[in-house]
C-alpha cells in the first residue's frame, strides 16, 4: 500500500517514522508575492508492494505552473549539541546521531522517486508566483504516478489573498565565506569560475531574505587559528611605493555590481581587527615595490602606527570612492567580532583608530556584555538572543541580534535536532521587539575549527565535530557550482515573511493589535526564551495574521 500526506515546512521527516504521526494540511493562504512551501510525505507498506518502486511525481491544480519540487534529503549527524556547553531543553526533535532531514536536491531520474518500502521520505515544494496570478482559490492535488494511473494522492487548498507583502526592512546577514567557496570548487579565488560561484551562492543567498552581504575588503580575520592564514579573498587591491599607499577598486566595483544583479541592498565591510579581542591586523596583501606579499596579520598590534597609517589612509580613500559611486551609505563597519569583557579597554582603543573616519555610519558588533553599549563603546550592539534582555531592558535603539553555537536553550536557532517551527518563531520575536537586524556566522562555511582544513559539508554538518551540526552553514554546495537550499534556510526565510505579514496587518490594526491577537493565537507572551512547541501552534498564529489582513481587505 502507498500512503502519502502533504503536512506544512514545518515538520521533519525522519525515515523511521510513521506517515500517521503527522498532521495533514488541508488548507493554508498567501500572498501574492510570497514563497509557499509545503511537503508531500510518501512511504510503502506491506508485502504487496515492491521494496523499491520508481513513481512519478504529478502536481495539479491552478499553481502547478509555479511549483518547484525536491526531495529533502539526509544530514549524517554525529554532534547535535554544542560540545562545549552540552545543554538542551525539552524542545529538541532528538539529540542522538543519526541521519537528520535538511538538504533539498533537484529531483532526479525526470521527476521519478524512488519509494522504499517502509522508509518515511519527503518532497519539499515550493509555489512561489511572484505576483503573477490572480487572488483566489487554488485547489492543488499531489500524486504518486505509476504511469497514467495515480496510485496515491493527497490535497491542499491554497488562498491567495488579493495583497503582497511590504518590502523587508530588516537587514539579514548570514556570513558570506568567498574563500569556502573557492576551496571547495579548487578554484583560483576571484578567477572567472570564482566569480560565478560566488554570484551562485549570493544569488539564494538574497533570495533568502539576506540582504547584507559580508564584504572581503580584506581577508575577513574570523575563525582563523591564531598564526595561521585563510585563503586570500580580499577584494581591495593595495600598492605600496616608496612607503605611500595606493588602492585600486576594481574588484569590489565587480562585488557591488553583481549584489546589484542578485539583489544585495547592503554591505558589511570585513572586521578591522582580529576576532575575540581587537588585539590584531587582519590579513592584509599587497605589491610592495613589485612583489605581492603579506604586509599585515597576527604579528601586527592593532594600533600600532603602522596600521594605524594604512587604516586613516585606506578609509576615507574607500569611502571616497564609495560616494562617488552613491554607494557609501550602504555600507556597515565591524571592528571585532564577539569581544568580551575583558578586551573592552582593548576594543576601545582600537574603535578609536577609526571612529572619527567613520562618524555617520554604523559601526556594530557581535557581543553580549552590556557594559559596551552602557559605557558608548558600541552604539549598535548585537546581542545573542539568549543574552538580549538588558539590551531590551535599556531601551536599545536599532537593537540587533544573533544567534550562533552556544544559544540552544530555551531560544530559538536553526541546528538540525531542533524542529523547524522552532526556527520559524524568531520572526514573532522580531516583530514584537522591533529588532532591526540579524546577524549569524555561516551560509557556507566549510572549513573545520579555526579553518585549518576544508570539509566536505555532505559527510558531517558541525565542522568536523567542533559545533552543533546546523550552525557552520545553511546552503550545501552542489557539483555545478550552486547552492542547494536546506530546509533550515527556508523556514527562517518564512519567519522574515511572517514579520512582513505583521508588518502590513500592523498597517491597518496597529502594531499593540496585531501583537495581542499573535499573542492570543500562540497561546501566551511572545519572548525571546519562548519558542513554539509544535508546528499547529506557529501555523495558528501565521494563519490569525493572514486572518486578519482578509478582513481587512473585505471592508
Amino acid at each position: 500500500m502507498y500512503e502519502v500526506k502533504i503536512v506544512s515546512s514545518l515538520e521533519k521527516c525522519f525515515l523511521d517514522q510513521k506517515i500517521g504521526d503527522f498532521e495533514a494540511l488541508p488548507f493554508i493562504r498567501m500572498m501574492k508575492n510570497q514563497r509557499l512551501s509545503v511537503q508531500f510525505l510518501y512511504t510503502s507498506t506491506g508485502e504487496d508492494v515492491p521494496l523499491r518502486a520508481m513513481l512519478t511525481l504529478k502536481i495539479q491544480g491552478g499553481l502547478a505552473a509555479c511549483a518547484q519540487a525536491r526531495t529533502v534529503e539526509m544530514e549524517p549527524v554525529y554532534l547535535s549539541v554544542d560540545p562545549a556547553v552540552l545543554a538542551v531543553d525539552d524542545n529538541y526533535l532528538r539529540t542522538a546521531p543519526g541521519l537528520y532531514p535538511d538538504w533539498l536536491q533537484p529531483l532526479h531520474y525526470g521527476g521519478t522517486l524512488s519509494v522504499m518500502r517502509d522508509q518515511l521520505r519527503a518532497v519539499w515544494i515550493d509555489f512561489d508566483p511572484r505576483d503573477t496570478l490572480p487572488a483566489g482559490t487554488y485547489p492543488m492535488t499531489v500524486s504518486l504516478m505509476a504511469g497514467d494511473q495515480a496510485v496515491a494522492s493527497a490535497s491542499l487548498t491554497v488562498d491567495m489573498l488579493d495583497a503582497d507583502l511590504p518590502p523587508q526592512e530588516m537587514l539579514v546577514t548570514q556570513w558570506f565565506h568567498c574563500d569556502c567557496l573557492a576551496n571547495y570548487y579548487h578554484c583560483e579565488p576571484w578567477s572567472e569560475r570564482h566569480w560565478e560561484i560566488v554570484e551562485n551562492f549570493a544569488r539564494v543567498a538574497a533570495k533568502n531574505g539576506i540582504n547584507l552581504l559580508l564584504t572581503p575588503l580584506f581577508t575577513p580575520p574570523l575563525d582563523t587559528r591564531v598564526g595561521g592564514e585563510r585563503t586570500t579573498v580580499q577584494l581591495l587591491d593595495v600598492t605600496v611605493t616608496d612607503g605611500q599607499y595606493a588602492f585600486g577598486f576594481d574588484k569590489l566595483d565587480r562585488w557591488i555590481d553583481m549584489c546589484d544583479r542578485v539583489g544585495i541592498t547592503h554591505f558589511e565591510i570585513s572586521h578591522l581587527f582580529t576576532q575575540w579581542g581587537a588585539g590584531h591586523a587582519p590579513k592584509v596583501m599587497a605589491t610592495v615595490d613589485g612583489e605581492y606579499r603579506r604586509i599585515f596579520g597576527w604579528d601586527t598590534d592593532a594600533t600600532g602606527p603602522e596600521y594605524t597609517r594604512f587604516l586613516r589612509t585606506m578609509l576615507p580613500t574607500f569611502l571616497a570612492h564609495m560616494k562617488a559611486r552613491g554607494d557609501d551609505q550602504r555600507c556597515l563597519f565591524h571592528i571585532s567580532d564577539e569581544p568580551g569583557v575583558e578586551h573592552l579597554e582593548q576594543y576601545r582603543r582600537s574603535k578609536a583608530v577609526v571612529a572619527d573616519i567613520l562618524e555617520g555610519y554604523t559601526i556594530m558588533d557581535a557581543l553580549s556584555n552590556y557594559d559596551f553599549y552602557s559605557q558608548g563603546v558600541v552604539s549598535t550592539p548585537i546581542p545573542s538572543n539568549d543574552h538580549i534582555q538588558p539590551f531590551l531592558d535599556g531601551g536599545v535603539e536599532g537593537l540587533w541580534t544573533y544567534y550562533c553555537c552556544g544559544q540552544c536553550v530555551h531560544v530559538s536557532n536553526r541546528l538540525l535536532c531542533m524542529p523547524s517551527y522552532r526556527n520559524r518563531s524568531i520572526g514573532m520575536q522580531f516583530f514584537k521587539y522591533d529588532i532591526a537586524g540579524f546577524l549569524q556566522w555561516g551560509f557556507n562555511f566549510y572549513n573545520n575549527m579555526s579553518s585549518v582544513d576544508t570539509i566536505n559539508p555532505y559527510a558531517d554538518p558541525s565542522g568536523e565535530f567542533w559545533v552543533p551540526a546546523g550552525d557552520p552553514f545553511s546552503v550545501y554546495p552542489a557539483q555545478d557550482g550552486t547552492a542547494l537550499e536546506s530546509l533550515r534556510l527556508i523556514v527562517f526565510h518564512e519567519a522574515l515573511e511572517d514579520v512582513r505579514a505583521m508588518k502590513l496587518c500592523a498597517s491597518f490594526y496597529g502594531k499593540d493589535f496585531v501583537v495581542a491577537e499573535m499573542e492570543k493565537a500562540f497561546g501566551g507572551p511572545v519572548t525571546f526564551s519562548r519558542c513554539a512547541r509544535t508546528a499547529k501552534q506557529m501555523l495558528a498564529v501565521r494563519a490569525r495574521i493572514d486572518q486578519l489582513i482578509a478582513e481587512a481587505l473585505s471592508k
